[in-house]
């Protein structure tokens, strides 16, 4: 984007409440206190200004989809290079994940919580601890995606995807693509409906709460359990 240093810097504050709200929903998931908040809203500026400085106008690409990929690489990067997730932790996401998969191929169909809790040996209060406790990092990362995405595609392709205006074609194949379609599609109702209006509509789990007369923390419950479902089908799917 070819601008002088004060339309830059114009920009900049123009776009201040963006980052806030692309980096406050990352870490929202996190178990982290208010000056490292801090320090990964100061990341997402980074982000911003590499955004400015990269964006190409001709392309068909928004700036603020473009901007929110910076934003999110660069602070994806950053709590990568920390490695913040608690060892005991991302053991029991992976435990749940384990019994989720095993029931999906014994029972054909998606498990409920109680199936889940007894398979793992745990009253439905413990096992909806665990949720309360995985909900901090429960999102796909690049560990659950194909052997041949994460041989073929990295970061920079991603960016270099986003400045060409074919970010779709970048991310996974056509046949991945359509398993996952299907893993959301077998998801329980409402589990499917946090997704949507979590990742589509951009509601808050507070406000998502609202509309399904649920409290907050049921509803990071269900969007956690949700996103572990697809973590066990993307496992099947690739083993």
């Amino acid at each position: 984007m070819n601008v002088d240093q004060k339309e830059r810097d114009t920009l900049i504050l123009k776009f201040l409440p963006f980052v806030k709200a692309v980096v406050g929903r990352i870490a929202s998931k996190l178990p982290i206190d208010a000056a490292d908040k801090e320090d990964l809203f100061n990341v997402g500026m980074i982000g911003l200004m590499s955004a400015l400085e990269n964006f190409d106008d001709q392309r068909n690409v928004r700036f603020e989809t473009y901007a929110s990929i910076r934003i999110r690489g660069a602070v994806l990067d950053e709590l990568r290079a920390r490695d913040w997730v608690p060892r005991m932790v991302r053991s029991k996401d992976n435990e749940i994940t384990k019994a989720v998969a095993a029931l999906q191929k014994l029972l054909g169909r998606a498990p409920e919580d109680h199936e889940i809790s007894e398979h793992m040996g745990l009253s439905l209060e413990e096992y909806f601890k665990y949720l309360d406790e995985s909900r901090c990092f429960s999102i796909i990362s690049s560990e659950d995606l194909p052997r041949e995405y994460m041989e073929n595609y990295s970061y920079s392709d991603v960016i270099k995807a986003v400045d060409q205006g074919n970010v779709l074609d970048l991310i996974t194949d056509r046949e991945f693509k359509t398993q996952l379609k299907e893993a959301i599609e077998i998801l329980p109702k409402k589990e499917r409906l946090v997704l949507t209006l979590y990742y589509y509509e951009e509601l808050t789990m507070k406000e998502i709460g609202k509309v399904l007369d649920l409290t907050e923390s049921r509803v990071c419950q269900l969007h956690s359990q949700a996103i572990i479902r697809l973590k066990a089908s993307i496992k099947k799917i690739n083993s």
